[in-house]
């Protein structure tokens, strides 16, 4: 596909001043949002960071308080105990904006049970195996956090890299190109002015040449 070939005249050497000034101006803009973007970023990480922390803390106490009802209790009541109180998990998630870029927002429900909530035999169990639960459901609060943060954080990076790309196509390629297109116009449009005033004066000379042979003419005559 062959470009539409540019115009030298005045009126379109108006019209790309003009997108010029309207490029310039968007690129501008697109800075502005990818610094409040990289900002945003940042920030958010460091939340992932401190979340996988605490998120891996949260795994080992509650691995170990496994552990140690493993060791101690009856094996089979603890196993029992397990697949009572597998359940679905159901989240009400809406969505924000960050300088238009849509974030998750998961609703902060606690999946803590009390131990009658749980299902499981109150009598059969000890009190390891509710501490095993309380541990692990907080745990899968932590998670579904993460998971936000995350989620708003790669979004947030993928938004970051589309903008960037969006700079550079316009300082590299589409500003330079209306810069091009606009000097070409403009010398065009001077040397036409040129060769215009070369041949006016031009056929100033000539009129001059015949105003003053029909002078001599004239003179000649009388």
């Amino acid at each position: 596909m062959t470009a539409e070939p540019v115009r030298p005249t005045r009126m379109e050497l108006i019209r790309k001043r003009e997108q010029i000034r309207l490029a310039e101006q968007g690129r501008d803009l697109l800075r502005e949002k990818m610094d409040a973007l990289v900002q945003e970023f940042f920030r958010v990480m460091n939340d992932v960071s401190a979340s996988r922390e605490e998120l891996e803390r949260s795994a080992r106490i509650a691995d170990r308080s496994l552990l140690i009802a493993q060791a101690v209790d009856d094996p089979v009541a603890l196993k029992s105990a397990s697949f009572v109180t597998k359940r679905r998990i159901l989240l009400d998630i809406d969505t924000r904006s960050i300088m238009g870029v849509p974030i998750p927002v998961i609703e902060k429900k606690s999946l803590a049970l009390t131990v009658l909530e749980r299902g499981y035999s109150i009598i059969g169990t000890s009190g390891r195996v509710d501490e095993v639960a309380e541990k692990f459901e907080a745990e899968v609060d932590l998670i579904i956090a993460l998971a936000e943060t995350e989620t708003t954080l790669r979004r947030i990076g993928h938004e970051i890299l589309m903008t960037r790309r969006r700079v550079n196509a316009l300082e590299q390629v589409m500003i330079p190109d209306l810069y091009r297109e606009t000097k070409y116009i403009k010398i065009t449009i001077e040397e036409r002015e040129r060769e215009d005033l070369f041949r006016l004066k031009k056929v100033k000379r000539m009129l001059d040449r015949r105003k003053k042979q029909s002078r001599i003419t004239t003179r000649g005559t009388t």
